[in-house]
């Protein structure tokens, strides 16, 4: 395969693309839609192909790259007059935690675990599920988080945070329902001691609650399973 032939290939190749996304639009570079996302792999994809086999026309490349750009400009101005269609396309944002209480059956639907929601809240400078009133799952996997505008300051009991050693980050005491049973040695604490906290709030196994955390003041959220 003649050197030179490649090198103008490529050249070519680079600015087609980059023409394209442009003519896709500023919001590509950004967080994608599972619809653009599948887009521009797709365009990537044939860029490769058509590099790869200097022998095929470059018809056999800029034809479906010029097809996958026209399909999307249609489809995004189909959707700049339609909502339904947009949603189609794009879904819909999902609330995660409504006025302070996490959805367990809207992260089930989404395939989304705790561990997920802790992290994109630390993504969002948010540490305590507890400051948290509303998290919206948008439809471009970002989190959205609004904190609540007072925050929780009191213990649960002024002897509580007394005896908790842990500094830092609020530990998940229980996932899913499952005890976190090295969190609760990090606190100094036993499953005896959280069964008893858990009773003064309702809860009479630790099978019924979803989630419970404790910072190292001593609150402590809880959310029940529903």
């Amino acid at each position: 395969m003649d050197i030179l032939t490649i090198f103008l290939r490529t050249v070519l190749i680079y600015f087609v693309v980059f023409l394209m996304l442009r003519i896709m639009g500023k919001r590509e570079i950004g967080k994608l839609s599972l619809f653009d996302l599948v887009i521009s792999i797709m365009i990537a994809e044939i860029a490769v192909f058509v590099l790869e086999d200097a022998a095929k026309p470059l018809t056999y490349g800029l034809v479906p790259m010029g097809t996958l750009v026209l399909i999307q400009v249609l489809i995004a101005y189909i959707t700049l007059k339609s909502r339904t269609v947009r949603v189609l396309f794009d879904g819909k944002p999902s609330v995660l935690i409504n006025k302070g209480m996490i959805d367990r059956e809207e992260m089930k639907k989404h395939r989304y675990n705790l561990d997920d929601l802790m992290l994109q809240l630390r993504q969002n400078k948010v540490m305590n599920v507890a400051d948290v009133e509303f998290a919206i799952l948008e439809p471009s996997g970002k989190l959205s988080v609004v904190e609540k505008e007072v925050k929780e300051t009191a213990s649960l009991d002024p002897t509580i945070k007394a005896t908790i050693r842990y500094e830092g980050l609020p530990l998940p005491l229980i996932m899913d329902g499952k005890v976190q049973d090295e969190n609760l040695e990090k606190i100094g604490q036993t499953r005896f001691w959280l069964k008893n906290q858990l009773q003064e709030k309702g809860a009479r196994d630790f099978k019924e609650v979803f989630y419970c955390s404790i910072d190292h003041r001593g609150r402590m959220f809880l959310d029940r399973k529903r």
